[in-house]
Parts: structure tokens; sequence; C-alpha cells
């Protein structure tokens, strides 16, 4: 796959990753209106799978404080907040993050990803999975790269599995959504298999 040669372009901060079909870049406080839109309008989509949220971060000021903390985190190297754009229309369809990153003795960290339901099926989250793990294990200089995922989730499944990530068991009872403690199952990739 000829896009996998991801180029990286770093500038006053922001991170560009392309891809074919799409490109990632890093949320910036500029972003918090369109971010925002996109997130109320997938409210109910999105919290089958999340925690609800009060009203509150449905809001401009509470995504532009938080794109603002991922941006301190970035600062750190503990996290990189990525909206995922179509490479076309530069339209925002989604928001993949690397979090919670572990250097050694662990060299991890998390993914996890969004795709606004009026994209979703459409490949945006498995080649934005790809281009983010690519930059975890030759940029960020990780080992390991995890994934939570519901097991009622098969969409988010197909396209970690797509990823060539791997399934490593279940925790049990591991995330309070919704009133409600909900298995999660734990898919990994590491930089020896990528």
């Amino acid at each position: 796959m000829e896009w996998l040669t991801t180029r990286t372009k770093v500038e006053l901060s922001v991170i560009l990753l392309e891809g074919t079909t799409c490109y990632l870049r890093i949320l910036t406080e500029e972003d918090a209106v369109i971010f925002t839109e996109m997130v109320s309008r997938n409210k109910e989509y999105w919290t089958v799978f999340e925690p609800r949220h009060d009203a509150s971060y449905y809001t401009v000021p509470m995504q532009r404080e938080k794109i603002r903390e991922s941006l301190y985190q970035m600062r750190d190297r503990r996290e990189y907040n990525f909206g995922i754009f179509d490479s076309e229309t530069s339209k925002l369809v989604g928001q993949i993050s690397l979090y919670s990153i572990k250097r050694l003795p662990f060299s991890s960290g998390f993914v996890g990803y969004s795709i606004d339901h009026t994209f979703a099926g459409k490949g945006y989250g498995t080649e934005a999975l790809e281009i983010v793990t690519k930059f975890a294990f030759e940029t960020a200089g990780l080992h390991r790269v995890e994934a939570y995922v519901s097991p009622r989730n098969v969409a988010s499944i197909r396209v970690l599995e797509k990823s060539k990530f791997d399934c490593e068991g279940l925790h049990r009872k591991l995330l309070y959504i919704n009133g409600v403690w909900e298995d999660h199952y734990m898919y990994a990739q590491l930089e020896d298999d990528y």
C-alpha cells in the first residue's frame, strides 16, 4: 500500500499525516466550532458505546478547553489528538487519539477513535487507525499500541482486526457506560509485528 509512506509535517505544534482517503491533523483551538458540531451531531450514535455527557460537553467552550488540554499533553508527548479529514473535501469526518502514552519501561499508548455516523463504514476508521499506528511506532517511538472495544461494537472490532490488532483477552466489567459496567476486549499491536 503506497499511502503507508505517510508524510509527517510538524509546524507550530501541528502534525499532519496523509493517507489516501483521509488525512489526520492535530486539532487546534480553531477547530472547536466544527468539532463541537460533529460531537453534537453524533451524540446519540456515539453514546451507545461511550459514557453520556452532560449538556456542557456539547458546547464550543468545553470542546475548545478539551482541545487546549490535548495540545498541552502533546507538548509533553503524552497524547496526540487528531481530526480525521476527507482527502478530497477536507471535511471533518471523525477523530482519533493516541493517548495515555507511557514511556519506558512500558513504551505504550492507547488509541481511540470515533467516526461521524454519516461517514461510517467507508474505510475512514481503518485508514486512520493504520496511519496513527504507523505514527506511534515510527515517530512517537512506542513499542505497543492498545485499544479497548466493547464486544457489542462489531464495526470497531472489524476496524481493529483489519488493521492487524490482535485480541489479547476480555476485561470484565471494565468501563461504566450509561449506568452499566461493560466488558471490553483488549486489542493490541506490537512494534515487532508492525
